[in-house]
């Protein structure tokens, strides 16, 4: 994903626990980033990711998680994930690989993630 896209990793995790399992996941160097909660607003009790912070057109940036509170301040932009545990048969992320091709070639993704949340 890192030839098609600018690879953000956010996550409401404090960075001295996420810091190091990133190291683990991110071998290439495919994150061009890292914001780890201190990047987050704390609202109504919930970390969530304002993606606005990212200083990037809103247009082109999406948000795969598995919480709906974390991206709540941009639905619109949200592929929404189950939470993964220690399943090792769990392929969901591979399964939306094809997805991701497809909108790397569209000009703006809000029309694309419609049509994904209205399956």
């Amino acid at each position: 994903m890192g030839e098609l896209f600018e690879c953000v990793l956010f996550t409401a995790s404090l960075a001295k626990y996420a810091d190091p399992v990133a190291d683990l996941l991110d071998q290439w160097g495919v994150f061009r980033a890292r914001l780890f909660r201190e990047s987050c607003v704390f609202h109504r009790g919930n970390y969530v990711k304002d993606l606005s912070r990212l200083g990037r057109d809103l247009n082109n940036v999406i948000i795969v998680d598995n919480s709906p509170a974390s991206y709540i301040f941009h639905p619109e932009n949200a592929v929404p994930v189950q939470s993964w545990f220690d399943d090792m048969n769990d392929t969901e992320l591979l399964d939306l690989l094809p997805f991701f091709e497809g909108l790397s070639k569209e000009d703006e993704v809000y029309g694309v993630l419609q049509n994904l949340r209205s399956r």
